[in-house]
C-alpha cells in the first residue's frame, strides 16, 4: 500500500475526533457505577475478551482467509465496542450508561489486547518472518490517539457541562466525514483487492456479528442480569469499533489488506444490529419489562 498523508494522518485524526466525543459523554461516576454493580460489566468484558476472539478465530479458520484477511479480523475482533454500539443500545432500550463505560474500559484495555492478538494471529497465519506484526513501541501511539482525547474530552465535560452537550452531536457528524473521506480514498485506492474480498468476508461479519449479539445478550440472561443491561451488553460484544482497527491497520502497521476486513465488517455488522434493535424496542412497546438495574441483579 503506498504511503498517503490522507490515510496515515486522516484515519488519527478522525479517531481522535470520535474519541474526543466518547469523553464529552463520560463522567467519573460511569466508572463509579461499574464498580459498584460489576457483575453485568464482568460478564460483558469476558465475552468480549474471550469468547468474541475464539469465535472469530474459528470462523476464520473456517473460511481459510488468506493471511491478511485472517489478522485483519482478528484485529478487529480485540478492537473494543464503539459509539455505533452506544446508539444501536439507546435504539434498542438497553442501559447506555453500561455502554459508554464498557466502551471507555475496553478502549483501555485494547491498548494491551490489540498488539498482543495482532502479533499472536500473525504468527499463527503467516509465520515467524510476517511483515503484519504489531511492534511493541507502536502502543504509545495507540495510548495517544485513544486515552488522551477522551481524558480532554471527560476535563472538557466536568468544566463545562453544557457546552460538551451541544458539542457532542458536532463532533460525531464532523468525525464521521472526515473518517467516511478517508475510507472512500483507501477504497478506490485498492478497489480490486476489495471487490475481491467483499463477499467472502461480508458473509464472515455477518455470522461474526449476529453470533455474538447473541451471546452478548443470552450471557449475560442467563445469569439473571436485567433486561436494559443485557441489551446493551449484546451491543458492546457484537458491535466492534472498525474505526479503530482500520486505523491501526493504515497508519500503524502500514498494510491495507489488513484494513479490507474490520473495513467490510464496519458496513455488515449494521444489518444484524438493526434488525436486533428493531426488535427489541418492539418488544419494549408490547410489554412492560421488569428492570433491574438499580441492583445490578
Amino acid at each position: 500500500m503506498q504511503d498517503s498523508v490522507l490515510l496515515t494522518t486522516g484515519l488519527p485524526i478522525a479517531l481522535a475526533i470520535i474519541m474526543f466525543g466518547l469523553g464529552l459523554a463520560l463522567t467519573t461516576q460511569d466508572f463509579v457505577r461499574v464498580a459498584r454493580w460489576p457483575k453485568a460489566a464482568l460478564l460483558a468484558l469476558a465475552c468480549q475478551l474471550f469468547i468474541l476472539p475464539a469465535v472469530c478465530f474459528g470462523l476464520v479458520v473456517l473460511f481459510d482467509l488468506p493471511a491478511t484477511l485472517a489478522v485483519g479480523m482478528m484485529l478487529l475482533a480485540a478492537a473494543p465496542g464503539g459509539t455505533t454500539a452506544n446508539l444501536f443500545s439507546f435504539l434498542a432500550g438497553g442501559d447506555v450508561a453500561l455502554n459508554v463505560t464498557l466502551t471507555a474500559i475496553n478502549t483501555v484495555l485494547a491498548v494491551v489486547t490489540i498488539p498482543v492478538v495482532v502479533n499472536l494471529s500473525a504468527l499463527y497465519f503467516a509465520g515467524e518472518s510476517s511483515d503484519l506484526r504489531l511492534p511493541p513501541g507502536e502502543v504509545i501511539p495507540i495510548v495517544a490517539i485513544v486515552l488522551v482525547p477522551i481524558a480532554i474530552g471527560m476535563i472538557v465535560r466536568s468544566r463545562f457541562h453544557d457546552f460538551a452537550e451541544r458539542m457532542q452531536r458536532p463532533v460525531k457528524i464532523g468525525s464521521a466525514l472526515v473518517l467516511a473521506l478517508v475510507v472512500i480514498a483507501a477504497l478506490v485506492d485498492q478497489w480490486d483487492v476489495f471487490t475481491e474480498n467483499v463477499l467472502r468476508l461480508g458473509s464472515l461479519s455477518l455470522i461474526l456479528c449476529t453470533a455474538m449479539l447473541a451471546v452478548g445478550y443470552y450471557v449475560p440472561r442467563l445469569a439473571k442480569v436485567s433486561y436494559r443491561q443485557s441489551i446493551a451488553s449484546a451491543m458492546e460484544v457484537g458491535v466492534q469499533n472498525a474505526t479503530l482497527a482500520i486505523t491501526v491497520a493504515l497508519s500503524l502497521m502500514q498494510q491495507f489488506e489488513v484494513g479490507v476486513s474490520p473495513a467490510i465488517y464496519g458496513v455488515m455488522m449494521f444489518l444484524p444490529a438493526t434488525v436486533l434493535a428493531y426488535v427489541m424496542s418492539k418488544r419494549q412497546q408490547t410489554e412492560t419489562t421488569p428492570d433491574v438495574a438499580a441492583t445490578g441483579s
